[in-house]
């Protein structure tokens, strides 16, 4: 079973808004709607939910029609209006938290809504709408989600989502390095030069065996291939692989015969 993650704040769901100058609201207003309506108790009112939201988003489809616009606006103050009349008349009675989290929603309080939702709605599924509503071009979706479940700040997840959607055509076996490097928060833009020149060494399945083991900080092999080294004259290199440098593994990795 997938652990549900802790609720997050209104203001931390507002990160993603503010990171993406595309941020496509009509997208996430769909994709939210399709997570939080089905949730609704009451027939009658999912079903006055489902057309609210179809209304609302074929508004921010066209946010230049008026006519839309007056039905978006009048169509959500009327579900606002019986959620708030049934909370009236139920008392604790009945459950209107989804219908609340879905008024939330179409009047534009995005946060708000994904706060509430993660009380019904496994946060993985809302995080993947956020995700995807930023539009972003060449960036791994799927690792910024794992990012953000594992508690990482949507700064970070979002930038290591764009490198490895930029190097998407590194080897796998690098690509799994430098994922866990993003997971572990040690993915700065110097990694990423360094394991760009590690891409371009284009190793054989026999170095980047190698370059995989000295990546991992394998004591041994990193002696072993520091000794090789110097015993070559490259002494400086030899010493930054000892420390860690990851522009010296490519070297030593390419001293394996192909």
């Amino acid at each position: 079973m997938t652990q549900q993650l802790r609720r997050h704040p209104a203001s931390w769901w507002a990160q993603f808004q503010e990171a993406s100058e595309r941020f496509d609201t009509a997208y996430l207003t769909e994709g939210m709607g399709d997570l939080i309506t089905p949730k609704i108790g009451s027939p009658l009112l999912r079903r006055e939910a489902e057309i609210a939201t179809d209304v609302v988003v074929r508004h921010l489809n066209k946010p230049q029609a008026e006519e839309l616009a007056d039905r978006a606006r009048k169509s959500t103050a009327r579900l606002v209006e019986t959620v708030t009349r049934l909370e009236e008349r139920s008392g604790d009675g009945f459950s209107l938290t989804e219908a609340y989290a879905l008024c939330h929603l179409l009047e534009g309080r995005l946060g708000e809504a994904a706060n509430a939702a993660e009380e019904f709605v496994k946060t993985q599924q809302i995080l993947r709408i956020f995700v995807g509503a930023m539009r972003m071009e060449r960036f791994d979706a799927d690792l910024a989600v794992k990012m953000l479940a594992a508690g990482h700040q949507p700064a970070a997840a979002m930038q290591s989502g764009l490198v490895v959607g930029k190097y998407s055509w590194w080897p796998s076996w690098l690509i799994k390095i430098v994922t866990e490097r993003a997971m572990d928060g040690h993915l700065d833009q110097e990694t990423v030069q360094a394991l760009d020149k590690c891409a371009y060494a284009e190793l054989s399945p026999a170095q980047s065996r190698i370059a995989r083991r000295l990546l991992a900080g394998e004591d041994a092999l990193i002696d072993a291939s520091a000794v090789r080294l110097e015993g070559l004259g490259e002494t400086d290199a030899a010493e930054k692989l000892r420390k860690g440098d990851l522009t010296a593994v490519a070297l030593a990795a390419r001293l394996i015969p192909v």
